[in-house]
């Protein structure tokens, strides 16, 4: 350490974060010559490879995940050591929160959000939008969202904590002739082939349920958001696989039924994302502490 330069740290974290010594150079205003050779050194000093070339960018080794934890928290106590604020205040502040959320999330999560938000800081705004997977452990390093809510299992390098578990069920309409059928027990895979579906175009999860299952010709509509599902599934006889906790929400309880199903997946666990980069910064500590009080399950 008493050797080494910090801003070689500053450059792994970068490369690290954009899988690019291109785009790397780029953030942070170098030459790509002089980033590779700033790479160098790093390597000859830590005694690694680091990155591994791929077809589109640079590979983190195992050496470089283990490093990538602790250089991200330093920089994160760094910067938060480094700016004014001292301390956040809410009631105060007119800062924008940002998060990725689904559309699904945005129904879920986003009304008594706002209700609390409402209350105990009145000027601030949230702006909620809906990222790639692939696209997000980026966007919350770079400061694009502050937090990343859902259930996200193709992303990585990201702090998380478990918010709540949830299952798919099969929602439809009350005096619906398969409901009836059934009462309240499981559909099977024979009875659910029986069964005329909506599905959403954006839920990829329970799209792969549906080919799992072979029931993609089942499907009799497909829609692009969730909106129109209340409506579609209250006056049609169409069944949509989605979470239970969104479809046990849904207005007025007596036109709807929700129904288990034998289906190849377990129950699924929501989380909380974030940069550890940013989690010492006051706002989005605060912002966390909230996010977590309001929806994070009792044990």
């Amino acid at each position: 350490m008493r050797d080494l330069d910090l801003n070689l740290l500053r450059l792994f974290d970068t490369v690290y974060r954009t899988r690019n010594i291109s785009r790397a150079a780029e953030q942070l205003g170098l030459s790509q010559p002089a980033t590779s050779q700033a790479l160098t050194r790093l390597r000859l000093a830590v005694g690694d490879h680091l990155f591994e070339r791929t077809p589109g960018g640079v590979r983190p080794t195992q050496r470089a995940e283990r490093l990538a934890q602790s250089v991200q928290a330093g920089l994160a106590l760094l910067e938060a050591g480094l700016t004014d604020e001292d301390a956040f205040d809410p009631l105060a502040s007119s800062a924008e929160l940002r998060l990725h959320l689904t559309d699904i999330g945005e129904a879920r999560f986003l009304p008594e959000l706002m209700a609390e938000m409402r209350r105990v800081a009145p000027g601030m705004q949230v702006q909620a939008r809906t990222w790639a997977q692939s696209e997000i452990a980026l966007a919350l390093d770079n400061g694009d969202i502050h937090f990343a809510i859902g259930f996200l299992p193709e992303i990585g390098n990201t702090a998380r904590t478990d918010l709540l578990t949830d299952r798919y069920v099969l929602l439809m309409r009350a005096g619906h002739p398969l409901a009836d059928q059934l009462g309240r027990r499981s559909l099977n895979l024979q009875q659910l082939q029986q069964l005329d579906l909506v599905a959403v175009r954006s839920h990829a999860q329970t799209l792969r349920i549906l080919h799992s299952l072979n029931l993609e010709r089942r499907i009799r509509l497909m829609t692009s958001t969730f909106l129109a599902l209340p409506a579609i599934v209250r006056d049609t006889d169409l069944a949509v696989l989605m979470p239970r906790a969104i479809a046990s929400g849904f207005e007025p309880a007596d036109r709807f039924q929700v129904l288990d199903a034998r289906l190849p997946t377990d129950d699924f666990t929501v989380a909380l994302h974030w940069s550890r980069r940013h989690e010492h910064l006051p706002m989005q500590r605060w912002a966390r502490e909230l996010l977590v009080r309001l929806f994070q399950a009792s044990s």
